[in-house]
């Protein structure tokens, strides 16, 4: 696989997200699945960017003064990586993310993080809107639960599956670890 021209995106693994009040949520192994492909990158010397949400609110989770805030240990950043600070869901918005991506050259980008309905969903359209070659890793990424506007209830695995119909072949090319592990597109 050629890291050259694509950048691997870690969106919001971010300790706030181990929290018991978000729920039931699916696909135990997305950080472990993060965890292989960021070392892949670093073992090939690829562009990787870390994206770290941050709150105003000082009761937030995301609130720099909050344990939550911190990026997850298993992906922790290393010199020479990216991190890019964002306040609302997309990646792009309010944040030098496309600006960076274009003065390095990268034409692609593999999206990983948290949450699939919400940031990572909203990154991934972005991006294919401003023209990137997006590739979005379904295991590499995981839902919560959610209650729709009539109460009614969807579970993780539901809601991470929707997420990812609703991108593919529209928005990103929806790959497994393994499989962007051994692409070569």
């Amino acid at each position: 696989m050629n890291t050259d021209q694509r950048a691997l995106l870690i969106v919001d693994v971010q300790n706030a997200f181990k929290d018991e009040k978000w729920g039931e949520r699916n696909n135990k192994q997305a950080e472990e699945n993060i965890r292989k492909l960021l070392w892949h990158w670093r073992e090939k010397e690829g562009t990787v960017i870390h994206v770290q949400h941050t709150s105003d609110h000082p009761d937030s989770l995301f609130h720099p003064s909050h344990e939550g805030y911190l990026i997850q240990s298993i992906v922790q950043p290393i010199e020479g990586e990216t991190i890019i600070s964002k306040k609302v869901n997309s990646s792009f918005i309010g944040t030098n993310l496309e600006e960076l991506l274009r003065e390095k050259g990268i034409s692609g980008i593999v999206i990983t993080g948290l949450t699939t309905p919400h940031c990572v969903a909203t990154t991934t359209r972005m991006s294919g809107n401003l023209g990137f070659d997006t590739i979005l890793i379904s295991d590499a990424t995981a839902a919560f639960g959610l209650r729709d506007q009539n109460g009614i209830y969807f579970d993780a695995e539901t809601i991470h599956n929707v997420s990812l119909a609703t991108l593919h072949e529209e928005f990103a090319t929806i790959l497994t670890t393994e499989q962007m592990l051994g692409w070569d597109g």
